[in-house]
């Protein structure tokens, strides 16, 4: 990576205080993000969603955020006001959420919700950002733009759904995208649909995307480069196309639980966990 990077992560740290003392979410994890994908893998409470939300600061008291660095294009986010914050979520970095069912307000339209988005970062007049929200949906391959812009989200199924959720992240045209898990709730051909829209937008506009994930051989076929988390911190991280020569116990473990077309098993292997891997040093995946 020649050019600075957009998202400088240094060991930071999720914290909980909790009536049994202080839980750590997030331990000492490090990388870097430049007009890339990378691939955020590991198993549910591994800590990866928790790492993208505190790069938004979405992390809400008892939860305590800290780090030696956690700067954005240079600038220092850990310490900014929340009014700056405001202007950077959406604005500089977006994050699509899990499922849209709960993250789209269920009372406004899909034209409403994509307006908003757009003026709240940018002073265009309604019709401009109909305009542009219109363009956005067709953007996202939505047949009949218009159609949809009048609807309400119960209205729209899951991967219509996950699609107005694109649209309204990269409406104000963010330079880094942090999707959390946007395909766990479509069905496979719907996925890859969804995958094949983020991917070009991602490269037409040169962005930086981070692709939380669990499922390791679907983040393998679509980042540049793979950090794999476990008990919150970072056990190992390799270019996608290596991923095959992985070195790690947790790593070739996750490899061999899943099936593979390519790669086929005649039995498929039971996760085994080691107690050190929790007090390992987290992996550095800076450039």
């Amino acid at each position: 990576m020649t050019d600075a990077p957009l998202l400088d992560v240094e060991n930071l740290w999720v914290r909980f205080r909790t009536r049994s003392g202080v839980f750590d979410a997030v331990r000492g994890v490090s990388f870097t993000l430049g007009k890339e994908r990378l691939g955020i893998v590991g198993e549910s409470g591994s800590g990866k969603s928790m790492t993208g939300r505190a790069i938004l600061r979405l992390i809400r008291p008892p939860g305590m955020i800290e780090a030696d660095k956690l700067e954005m294009h240079g600038e220092d986010i850990l310490s900014a006001p929340e009014s700056r914050m405001r202007q950077l979520r959406g604005g500089r970095v977006s994050m699509i959420m899990q499922d849209p069912k709960f993250s789209l307000n269920p009372v406004m339209t899909v034209g409403q919700q994509l307006v908003e988005a757009l003026r709240a970062h940018e002073k265009v007049s309604r019709g401009e950002a109909r305009r542009r929200a219109l363009a956005m949906l067709d953007e996202v391959a939505i047949r009949d733009p218009e159609r949809v812009y009048e609807l309400y989200p119960h209205e729209v199924s899951g991967g219509m759904g996950q699609r107005i959720m694109i649209a309204m992240m990269l409406l104000p045209s963010p330079e880094i995208l942090i999707a959390d898990e946007p395909t766990s709730a479509l069905d496979v051909s719907v996925q890859l649909q969804v995958l094949d829209i983020i991917d070009k937008l991602v490269r037409d506009r040169g962005m930086g995307l981070m692709f939380i994930s669990h499922d390791v051989n679907l983040v393998a076929k679509f980042c540049d480069r793979i950090v794999i988390m476990y008990a919150g911190r970072i056990v190992e991280t390799c270019k996608a196309d290596e991923l095959r020569n992985a070195r790690h116990p947790y790593t070739l473990g996750l490899l061999n639980s899943v099936p593979d077309l390519e790669h086929p098993r005649e039995r498929l292997e039971v996760l085994k966990r080691d107690p050190e891997w929790r007090e390992a040093p987290s992996v550095s995946a800076r450039q």
